[in-house]
């Protein structure tokens, strides 16, 4: 098993009507959470890398310490960029063993923004490195990405359909109403279905990808308040919407916030029941524990990927 691009990922995700998980690390211990889990359940599994991670950690720290994952579960991971923010950023991950990477020109008129991904996919290609990129903006924040309300652009299908055939781009992140960060909806969560739709039918064989698709599960966020949090009135992507997006040629769904939640839930539960203790091993191993358990659900419940690695 080794370190492999998305590409025959992709493939058997739209076939087969499910989406594969794309978890954000930082650490050691969300690195061991998700792949234990994925191992369990057989699952294919994408690590990305944010601007955030790679400044707290260091890339080359956590493509090691995937490597390291990759030898002990004997499991196939992508090792993705996140929100890669130029052409330098992109090729200094290539250059250190990112199997993927995705530029986020978004943000740009759309003709820079094609410019800049197609300076970025020639590049990739050749040196046997695939591409995501973005068409639209998505609201909220997320360590470098942040986006006002009023700023968020949904996907043009038209535009969509024009941007991929001009970049020769592998995979597509398209705005549909989710958003960055535990604060994803005010009232009653909806996602344009019928945009994404008509983009799937009309870039078939172009895999979609959904940024900021956290669920901001309600135990997590009950168990932080509980424990002395104070993150009133989260709310994220249902997961019944999650699973009608994965059968809708979007192959491929990330996840962030929902580690984030897991992981501190179950360090503050640990700090407040045992005050004197204070080796981090003995808090931090409950904490990969509940991102282990979050990340089964998740393959089995919502993403629909279990047994997709053996496939």
């Amino acid at each position: 098993m080794a370190l492999v691009t998305s590409t025959e990922m992709f493939k058997k995700a739209q076939a087969g009507g499910y989406a594969i998980g794309a978890f954000n690390v930082n650490n050691m211990e969300i690195i061991q959470g998700i792949v234990e889990a994925a191992k369990e359940e057989q699952s294919a599994i994408i690590l990305q890398v944010s601007a955030g991670a790679r400044k707290y950690a260091n890339s080359i720290y956590l493509r090691k310490l995937v490597e390291a994952a990759v030898e002990d579960s004997g499991l196939d991971i992508v090792l993705h960029l996140d929100h890669g923010e130029n052409f330098d950023i992109v090729k200094q991950c290539i250059e250190d063993g990112f199997t993927s990477v995705m530029i986020d020109a978004s943000h740009y008129p759309f003709e820079e923004n094609i410019r800049i991904t197609k300076e970025v996919v020639d590049y990739a290609h050749a040196h046997g490195v695939v591409v995501e990129a973005e068409l639209g903006r998505l609201a909220g924040v997320e360590d470098a990405v942040k986006v006002k309300k009023e700023d968020a652009t949904y996907t043009d299908p038209d535009e969509a359909v024009e941007f991929v055939e001009r970049t020769g781009v592998d995979s597509l992140a398209v705005a549909i109403g989710t958003s960055h960060g535990a604060y994803k909806f005010k009232g009653e969560p909806r996602l344009d279905f019928e945009r994404l739709e008509i983009i799937g039918k009309k870039l078939p064989n172009t895999p979609l990808v959904l940024h900021g698709a956290s669920t901001v599960l309600p135990e997590f966020v009950e168990l932080c308040n509980k424990y002395g949090g104070n993150i009133p009135g989260a709310q994220g992507v249902p997961e019944e919407m999650l699973r009608r997006a994965a059968s809708m040629n979007v192959a491929k769904i990330n996840i962030d916030t929902d580690l984030r939640l897991a992981m501190t839930a179950a360090i503050r539960k640990f700090m407040y029941e045992n005050p004197s203790e204070f080796d981090p091993r003995k808090y931090l191993g409950p904490a990969r524990e509940a991102i282990k358990g979050m990340v089964k659900h998740k393959i089995k419940d919502v993403l629909g990927s279990s047994g997709s690695n053996l496939k």
